[in-house]
C-alpha cells in the first residue's frame, strides 16, 4: 500500500480496486465519513434523500434538479436521473448528470455521475438505525470514468497519485461538513 502523506493520515481511504503503488484512477480511490445522530432513521432519511440538502454545507456542490419526470415527489428511485451543479475555485463551474444506483428508503441512497456504466464518481449515504438514534455513513469513490479529475491526470500523468490524494482530501472535508450539518438539522427537529 502506498505511504500516506501527513495530511492524508487522518483521512479514511477506500479503494474499489487495488490500490496500486502509486495510486491511480483505476483504483477508484475514495473516502467516507460517519456520524452518530440522536434522531430516528426516518428523520435522517428525509434529509439525506433531499438531493439539494448537501449544497447547504458543501464548498463545491451548489444544488441539483431532477431531470424531467424523475424524482418528482415520491418519484426518486433507482434509475432516476438528476443534474448536479458544482463550483470549484481551480476548475470553475460545471454540471454533472447523476444516476441513482441505490434507493432503499430509510437505508441507502447512492448515485453515479456522468455514466452509470463508467462513472466519474460514486456517492452514497447509508443509515443504520439504533432505535432512537441513527448512524449515518457518507462515502464516495472517484472513477474509473471520465471527469474533471481524469482531465487533470491526462494533463499531468506524472502527478496522478498526488492529484487523486488532493481530490480525496477535498471531498472528505465537504463530506464531513455535510454529515455534521445533517446531524445538526436532524437533532434540532427531533
Amino acid at each position: 500500500m502506498p505511504a500516506a502523506t501527513e495530511s492524508d493520515s487522518d483521512i479514511p481511504r477506500t479503494f474499489r480496486r487495488g490500490p496500486s503503488d502509486p495510486v491511480c484512477l483505476a483504483d477508484q480511490p475514495g473516502t467516507w465519513v460517519e456520524v452518530a445522530i440522536a434522531a430516528p432513521a426516518e428523520r435522517v432519511w428525509e434529509l439525506v434523500s433531499d438531493i439539494n440538502l448537501p449544497a447547504r454545507f458543501s464548498d463545491e456542490f451548489v444544488g441539483a434538479s431532477w431531470r424531467s419526470g424523475d424524482g418528482d415527489g415520491d418519484g426518486a428511485r433507482a434509475g432516476a436521473c438528476f443534474v448536479g451543479r458544482n463550483r470549484h475555485q481551480a476548475i470553475g463551474e460545471w454540471e454533472a448528470e447523476s444516476f441513482v444506483e441505490v434507493y432503499e428508503p430509510g437505508l441507502s441512497f447512492g448515485w453515479a455521475t456522468s455514466d452509470p456504466d463508467n462513472p466519474g464518481a460514486r456517492w452514497r449515504f447509508d443509515l443504520e438505525s439504533t432505535g432512537s438514534s441513527t448512524t449515518l455513513r457518507y462515502s464516495m469513490s472517484i472513477g474509473p470514468g471520465p471527469s474533471g479529475i481524469s482531465m487533470a491526470i491526462a494533463a499531468m500523468p506524472d502527478k496522478e497519485d498526488r492529484i487523486l490524494a488532493r481530490r480525496v482530501r477535498e471531498h472528505h472535508a465537504n463530506m464531513a461538513r455535510t454529515v455534521e450539518g445533517i446531524k445538526g438539522l436532524a437533532e434540532a427537529q427531533s
